[in-house]
């Protein structure tokens, strides 16, 4: 490759061990790295600033072009702890719900498993900073995402996890984002690039001990919680996901 690629990540702990092996492999220097929060990515990609990125999987349908690049994403088969819906009262009793502005596909998902799940309509209500976290009290709760959702479950009396919900719901596994182009790779750069995915899971060990986190252990994280391998049955999650977005529009 004559110019290099510029590729966009999730400034998440859940995309490290990917991030590890792309930056301890020869592929590292076919790139350039952006790293920002989800939604902020997936629009960089649609706009052209970045060639490919672990995007949430919501902004597919939004896409005039895409492709698949890997056999890795970030998913899950249950519990993920870090797409979570936060609340001080049970879920039948959440009048209002602030959406985290950090990613479309978790808000997608949270408005799906709230009312075809939990069977309830709340007011929804888009918030643009992290000062949304201190709303949440009485009848408004809040899905929260990433990093600062560990922290959150420290601070809320109830948490849904909304990757165990979707497979309480549908009995498949959720992919929230996943390696997508907005144009045709090289064969040669996506079997490099994959196999740098695969380095990374290899040494989860060094990657936990790299990120000094102390608020939940990482080790479990990284190999319970996320599952980081894009299989058949990811893929009908991935597919029962958009389809059943359909009625709620692109740009939910």
């Amino acid at each position: 490759m004559n110019n290099k690629l510029n590729l966009g990540v999730i400034d998440y702990l859940n995309v490290k061990p990917l991030l590890y092996g792309i930056k301890h492999s020869p592929v590292i220097h076919e790139i350039n790295i952006r790293e920002t929060y989800p939604a902020k990515l997936a629009a960089m990609l649609l706009s052209g600033e970045v060639d490919l990125g672990i995007v949430p999987v919501a902004i597919i349908p939004e896409m005039n072009e895409w492709y698949m690049v890997s056999d890795y994403c970030i998913g899950c088969n249950g519990a993920v702890a870090t797409v979570c819906l936060f609340s001080e009262v049970p879920v039948n009793r959440i009048e209002t719900v602030l959406l985290d502005y950090h990613s479309k596909t978790s808000v997608a998902l949270a408005k799906i498993l709230l009312k075809q799940y939990w069977k309830i309509n709340p007011e929804f209500v888009h918030t643009h900073n992290d000062g949304f976290r201190k709303e949440i009290t009485g009848t408004t709760a809040a899905i929260v995402i990433g990093d600062r959702a560990f922290e959150q479950r420290s601070k809320s009396s109830y948490v849904y996890d909304l990757g165990e919900a979707w497979k309480n719901f549908t009995g498949l596994p959720f992919v929230f984002a996943a390696w997508i182009a907005n144009k045709p790779l090289p064969e040669k750069f996506i079997r490099d690039f994959n196999a740098a995915n695969a380095l990374g899971l290899q040494h989860i060990g060094e990657v936990v001990r790299e990120s000094g986190f102390k608020l939940f252990d990482l080790n479990q994280y990284y190999r319970y919680n996320v599952n980081y391998i894009l299989d058949e049955q990811k893929k009908k999650g991935l597919t029962t996901f958009l389809s059943l977005l359909k009625p709620f529009g692109v740009g939910v």
